[in-house]
C-alpha cells in the first residue's frame, strides 16, 4: 500500500502540488483563574498597522526572554559546576565536559582558593566593552558578588559577561563570556514566521499567499506502580539541627540554596528552593551545617481512588521550569501527571525542520527519525524550529536541565519535511505523514501550514487519519479568519494560540474549523546548540494539544483517534463565548480533566460493549 501511495505522490509532485508550507511560528505571570467573559478587544481582527505593532512588540519579547533564558541556564550551570567538582582533575575534567555540552560557554575563568583554571578564548578581546566587562567581572568576584555585563554585540554577534561567586569562599567564582547569537536567530526567524517579512523568499519557491512559519528515580506509569516507590518534594527538604539556627543563619541558608522560602515545624525546618534539588540541598546542610538530619520532604498517599478534587501537583526539578514556563500550570499539566506521566511505546511524529538530535534535554527521548528533504542524511534541525516543538513535547522531565516537556515518557519521532529556509512542499509534508504512520505513531505533530487546499495533502491526511493516528495541527499566525491546511482538513484537530492571562493571541488565526486553544505566547524550549529559547506562534500552541494525545492514548489505548479527539474538545476549558466559538473552538485546553476523562472512560459500562468488540477484532486480525 505504500509503495502505491509514494510512486503516485512522486508523479503528482513533479506536477503542480509543489506548494510551499512552512513553520506557524508565532510572560509572564499565568492568571490564577481561567477567563470566561474577554473583552471584545481580546478577540477582534487588528489592523494592519496594529497587527504589525503587536507582532514587532512579541519579537521583541521572545527575544528578551530568549536573552534571559540563555543567562540564567549558564548561571545555575556555573552553580552546579562548583558544586559537583571538588579535586582539581575534576573541576577540569568536569569544566571541558560542560563547556563542550554548552558551546554558547565561550571562555570560562575558574577561580578556587586563589587559582584559576581557564578554558576557551576572549572573543574580540579588543572590542570595545569586551576587555571592560571582563575587568568589571573579575572585581565583582572578588568582592563576591554577580555581575552581568551589557550586551557586547561586535561583528553582527552577541555576548555577555557575567560573574558568579562561589558560596564556600569569598573570591572564588567563576568568570564567563557567554555567546547569545540564539537571540538574534530568534528574531530573524520570529520576523519571518510572524510574516514581518517575506518567507520563503522568492526564487526557491513561487508563491501567492503562504504564512510563515539520585535518589535513584523510578517509572511510575500506573497506579499499580506505586507500590514500589516513594514520592517527594522535588525541591524541599526537612532538617533539623543539633542547635537552633539564628536568623542569620537562616537567611544565609536561604541565600546560599536561592530558598523561596523555610518554615519551622516543631523543631525541624522545611527548606524550599526555586532551583536546587533534594540532593543538592541536603549535601549542602550537612556539609556546611551542624545537622542531626537532613532527609527528603515525602510525600504520604491515601490508599483509595485518587479524587480529582484532591490530585496533588507535581512540580519538577528543571532548572527554568518555575521561572519561565507558565504555560504548563495554565493547562494544569502538574495535576495531569498525578494520573498520567505518559507510555514511552505511544510514539508523536513530529512533521516539522528536524531535532537536533543530541540536544541533552532530549536524549532518550527520541526515536530514529526520517529525513524526507535529504534521504541519506538524518533529521537534523538546521532552522531550530522543529526541535522547540518536540521540547515542547518531550524534553525530559525532572532532570535538573533546562525545561520540561509535556510527557515524562512518551517518544517523539522526528520527521524531516521542511527544508533549511524552513518550507517544504506538499509532497515531503505527504511522504512525511505516511511514512510517520506506517512506523507506528499514534499522533503526529503538524505546526506548518499554507492556504491552499491540496487535495493531494488531504489524501495523504486521510490515509493517517483511517490508520487511526491522531492529527493535530497549528491554525497559523496572521490574525485572519482564512482557513489554512493541513489544520482546517475535517480529519485534523486545529489549534488556536493564547495568551498568560487566557486571551486570544493577537496573531492567532481564527475560524469555524478551531478545535481547541492552547498556550503559544513565549514559550521556553529547546533550541539547537543544546540551548533553551523563548519562540511564539500557534506552531508553540499545537505540540501541546500533541503532547496531550499522546498521554491519553497512554493511559487509555483503546481509544480510537476520533474518541480521542472528541475528549480533548470535551475536557477543555470555556473561553471566550459561552459553547464553541470560532477563537477558541471549545476552550482551552485541560491535562487534569482529559486524562481523568481518559482513565473513566477505561471502565465505563457505556463503553465496554464497544472496547470488548474492538479487543477481539485485534485478537481476530492476529490470526487472519
Amino acid at each position: 500500500m505504500r509503495r502505491k501511495w509514494i510512486g503516485w505522490f512522486a508523479v503528482a509532485a513533479c506536477g503542480a502540488f509543489l506548494i510551499p508550507l512552512t513553520p506557524w511560528f508565532g510572560a509572564p505571570e499565568p492568571s490564577q483563574n481561567h477567563i470566561q467573559n474577554l473583552q471584545a478587544d481580546k478577540v477582534k481582527t487588528l489592523s494592519s498597522h496594529k497587527e504589525h505593532t503587536a507582532k514587532m512588540r512579541m519579537v521583541q519579547q521572545d527575544m528578551q526572554a530568549t536573552a534571559l533564558l540563555c543567562t540564567t541556564e549558564c548561571s545555575i550551570n556555573f552553580r552546579k559546576l562548583m558544586t559537583t567538582a571538588t579535586t582539581e582533575e575534576n573541576r577540569s575534567d568536569h569544566l571541558a565536559h560542560m563547556m563542550d555540552m554548552h558551546k554558547q560557554m565561550v571562555y570560562v575563568q575558574w577561580w578556587n582558593k586563589g587559582d584559576a583554571i581557564t578554558r576557551g578564548i576572549v572573543p574580540y578581546a579588543n572590542f570595545p566593552g569586551m576587555k571592560e566587562a571582563l575587568a568589571e567581572a573579575r572585581t565583582q568576584l572578588k568582592q563576591g558578588k554577580t555581575y552581568h555585563s551589557n550586551t557586547i554585540e561586535p561583528a553582527g554577534h552577541r555576548y555577555m559577561v557575567m560573574a558568579i561567586p562561589s558560596y564556600r569562599m569569598k573570591g572564588d567564582g567563576i568568570v564567563g563570556v557567554v555567546r547569545q547569537d540564539i537571540v538574534n536567530n530568534v528574531a530573524h526567524h520570529q520576523r519571518r514566521n510572524l510574516r514581518l517579512v517575506p518567507y520563503p523568499a522568492e526564487g526557491k519557491y513561487k508563491i501567492e499567499s503562504v504564512v510563515p512559519n539520585t535518589l535513584q528515580d523510578t517509572t511510575v506509569n500506573t497506579g499499580e506502580d506505586n507500590a514500589n516507590a516513594s514520592h517527594y518534594h522535588i525541591n524541599e527538604v526537612v532538617v533539623k539541627f543539633r542547635q537552633t539556627p539564628t536568623d542569620a543563619d537562616l537567611e544565609k541558608i536561604k541565600s546560599d540554596l536561592h530558598a523561596e522560602h523555610v518554615r519551622k515545624l516543631g523543631y525541624t525546618y522545611v527548606v524550599h528552593s526555586a532551583h536546587e534539588t533534594a540532593e543538592n540541598m541536603m549535601a549542602y546542610l550537612k556539609t556546611k551545617w551542624d545537622v542531626e538530619y537532613a532527609e527528603p520532604h515525602y510525600l504520604y498517599m491515601t490508599n483509595d481512588t485518587a479524587d480529582p478534587a484532591a490530585i496533588r501537583s507535581i512540580v519538577p526539578n528543571d532548572v527554568l521550569y518555575s521561572d519561565y514556563q507558565w504555560n504548563l500550570p495554565i493547562i494544569e499539566t502538574e495535576k495531569g501527571w498525578s494520573v498520567s506521566k505518559g507510555n514511552g511505546t505511544v510514539t508523536i511524529g513530529v512533521l516539522d525542520t528536524g531535532v537536533q538530535l543530541d540536544h541533552p534535554d532530549l536524549i532518550g527521548k527520541l526515536a530514529d527519525g526520517k529525513n524526507i528533504v535529504s534521504p541519506d542524511s538524518p533529521p537534523d534541525d538546521d532552522v531550530g524550529h522543529g526541535t522547540h516543538v518536540a521540547g515542547i513535547i518531550a524534553a525530559n522531565v525532572n532532570n535538573s536541565e533546562g525545561v520540561a516537556g509535556l510527557s515524562w515518557y512518551n517518544k517523539v519521532l522526528p520527521v524531516k519535511v521542511l527544508d533549511s529556509s524552513g518550507a517544504g512542499s506538499t509532497y515531503s509534508v505527504a511522504e512525511g505523514l505516511i511514512w510517520a504512520t506506517d512506523q507506528g505513531a499514534k499522533v503526529i505533530n503538524m505546526s506548518l501550514g499554507n492556504y491552499a487546499e491540496a487535495e493531494f495533502l488531504h489524501d495523504a491526511i486521510k490515509y493517517a487519519y483511517d490508520h487511526d493516528v491522531v492529527l493535530i495541527a497549528a491554525s497559523g499566525n496572521d490574525n485572519t479568519e482564512r482557513p489554512g491546511y493541513p489544520a482546517a482538513y475535517p480529519e485534523v484537530l486545529a489549534v488556536a494560540s493564547t495568551d498568560p492571562d487566557g486571551a486570544k493571541s493577537s496573531f492567532s488565526n481564527y475560524g469555524d474549523y478551531i478545535g481547541v486553544a492552547a498556550p503559544g505566547a513565549s514559550i521556553a524550549s529547546t533550541y539547537p546548540g543544546s540551548q533553551y529559547a523563548a519562540l511564539s506562534g500557534t506552531s508553540m500552541a499545537s505540540p501541546h494539544v500533541a503532547a496531550l494525545a499522546g498521554l491519553i492514548r497512554s493511559i487509555n489505548p483503546d481509544l480510537t483517534n476520533v474518541e480521542v479527539m472528541d475528549l480533548i474538545r470535551q475536557s477543555a476549558q470555556d473561553l471566550g463565548d459561552k459553547g464553541k466559538d470560532k477563537y477558541f473552538g471549545y476552550g482551552q485546553i485541560d491535562v487534569v480533566r482529559a486524562l481523568e476523562a481518559a482513565r473513566q472512560s477505561k471502565v465505563t459500562l457505556q463503553n465496554y460493549p464497544a472496547q470488548t468488540k474492538r479487543r477481539l477484532d485485534q485478537i481476530a486480525a492476529k490470526y487472519e
